[in-house]
């Protein structure tokens, strides 16, 4: 199953290209952000939002408290640790593991 799992993003890594590094339960990755940039709300402002992350790109900005409770869910029906193995993988692979 894909999930939306939420993260915060931490760094923009490349402004132009729309890339940002996202903290996921303590695991760092590099998404794309361009699905949640406008704007009103440019790259540069992007740190510090939560966001849903699926398949590399955050696909919308969330609250913290939303965030929370959907991680709190995702870990009760197990479901949030396969996610976070398989981007711990990817992220040693391209080596950025926290």
């Amino acid at each position: 199953m894909c999930l939306g799992i939420p993260g915060q993003i931490v760094e923009i890594t490349d402004k132009t290209r729309k890339l940002g590094l996202v903290d996921v339960s303590g695991v760092k990755r590099e998404v794309n952000l361009a699905c949640i940039v406008n704007e009103e709300h440019p790259v540069a402002d992007c740190v510090g939002d939560w966001v849903l992350v699926h398949v590399g790109f955050a696909m919308s900005r969330i609250d913290e408290a939303e965030a929370a409770e959907t991680l709190k869910i995702l870990e009760q029906l197990g479901e949030v640790q396969d996610e976070l193995a398989a981007m711990r993988a990817s992220a040693e692979a391209l080596g950025k593991a926290s």
